[in-house]
């Protein structure tokens, strides 16, 4: 299939462009970029660093993928950007290099829709099937799991973790971990419930989503303690996996709080 290059577009030497990519009018292409089979760059892309881009992406103009951190402690040390394939990257979206005292590596998975002014910040694991809508913004280090949906101009603070199928409101300012199903709201976003649409969307079950409805109820009741309640929904639904993946979710390390409701469910 060869490669298409328009003849405004600067390629550096040591790029690997592979099979059926295409290179739009004003791309610039740094030396260290790998760019996979069927790649689409539209026009004025640029993809800087050591940028490993997959099969059949489409970016859209003035996408910047592989930019330095945007972090104080950064000295240009050799580190790098990692994307999967059949992303959808739109207008002036970016997605950052990663950094030494990150691992060293940011990593953006398949399937991904990132609208307009997106932006994924250095060290973030993002799963795949994430979409983030327009201008929503992810801090540096977040792991962000499959299915995620981040509403509009919402923004995750760094360290944060979001659990897989989660939906995050508009404009929501995200500060702790939110769980796998959950749904976050308003500033600072606190928890509202499960993503029942996003769950029924999906494909879940009904038997599924009831009994994630019925451990959601228990584990953040007000009665008892969290930890009395955790231990009580782990001896109820321990043959959930749902339920389970939220458990363990939980009490996992990590360096933020868990996002809880502001009133009783």
């Amino acid at each position: 299939m060869g490669v298409e290059i328009h003849p405004t577009a600067i390629v550096g030497k040591g790029a690997e462009l592979a099979d059926g990519v295409s290179i739009g009018p004003f791309c610039v292409i740094g030396p260290r970029a790998r760019i996979g089979a069927d790649t689409k760059l539209r026009s004025h892309v640029v993809i800087d660093g050591a940028t490993e881009i997959g099969a059949r992406n489409d970016i859209w103009p003035f996408a910047v993928l592989g930019g330095p951190p945007q972090h104080t402690a950064y000295k240009g040390e050799d580190t790098r950007l990692v994307i999967g394939d059949d992303n959808l990257i739109r207008e002036h979206a970016t997605m950052n290099l990663g950094t030494v005292h990150g691992g060293g590596v940011t990593k953006v998975g398949s399937n991904g829709l990132y609208m307009i002014e997106s932006h994924v910040g250095h060290d973030c694991l993002v799963g795949d099937n994430v979409i983030l809508t327009k201008q929503a913004t992810l801090g540096g280090h977040c792991l962000i799991g499959d299915y995620v949906i981040v509403g509009g101009l919402a923004a995750v603070h760094q360290f944060c973790r979001v659990g897989r199928y989660a939906f995050i409101g508009g404009l929501a300012a995200v500060v702790k971990d939110v769980i796998p199903y959950g749904s976050v709201w308003g500033n600072h976003a606190h928890l509202e419930g499960l993503n029942l649409v996003g769950l029924k969307r999906r494909g879940f079950s009904r038997e599924s989503i009831n009994t994630l409805r019925a451990a959601y109820r228990l584990l953040f009741a007000d009665e008892g303690t969290f930890q009395e309640r955790l231990e009580g929904t782990i001896e109820s639904y321990s043959d959930s996996a749902e339920v389970m993946e939220i458990i363990d979710f939980i009490r996992a390390d990590a360096s933020r709080p868990l996002c809880l409701p502001e009133r009783e469910v």
